[in-house]
């Protein structure tokens, strides 16, 4: 038996997927509460700002979960070429491995909502932002102003890869953008 204070874990692990998969607005309540099998009231019990407060604090936990991987992967590269190239072909693995319909955890909820919700897309910016910092720190090597620059065209050329890898069902255009930011990366860092 499922124990009760699983509940709120469990609607953020549910919303999560359906919000990664679907959208914002794509994703109804009654699909999240039958998805985790609690009554309709839990989601307010749990969350009284309703469905937005409730896809804020799943964009924000799928945001730091990838951060944690990307960070896995990072450091146990030997050097951050290497270790970008690393973050690209895990994503493409993970979308791969999802037949396209795992992409970005943030991606489908900031094109779909931010416009209608601060609160999304406060949560969003904080997601891209937490990647970005751990993409600049592991350009340490630069000053912070050219490490700062750098993780915007590393993170924007991912997100975009992504973008059209998912839209094509082809991680050609995410896996192609890896030999050029490891020439980008390399040309920096001498």
């Amino acid at each position: 038996m499922v124990r009760r204070t699983d509940t709120r874990q469990r609607m953020l692990d549910s919303a999560a997927e359906l919000f990664h998969q679907q959208g914002y607005h794509a994703t109804g309540l009654n699909q999240l509460v039958a998805a985790v099998g609690a009554p309709k009231g839990s989601l307010y019990f749990h969350f009284p700002g309703g469905k937005e407060q409730l896809a804020a604090e799943a964009i924000r936990q799928s945001a730091d979960r990838l951060c944690d991987q990307l960070r896995t992967i990072v450091a146990g590269s030997p050097d951050v070429v290497t270790g970008i190239g690393n973050v690209i072909d895990a994503l493409a693995t993970s979308l791969e491995e999802s037949d396209f319909q795992r992409g970005c955890p943030l991606a489908t909820v900031a094109l779909d909502a931010s416009g209608d919700s601060e609160e999304i897309r406060k949560a969003c910016a904080d997601g891209y932002t937490s990647w970005h910092t751990l993409i600049a720190e592991a350009l340490n090597e630069l000053d912070a102003g050219k490490a700062d620059h750098l993780a915007t065209v590393v993170l924007a050329s991912i997100e975009g890869g992504l973008l059209l890898a998912k839209t094509l069902h082809d991680t050609a255009p995410l896996r192609a953008i890896a030999p050029h930011l490891t020439t980008t990366i390399e040309r920096e860092l001498s």
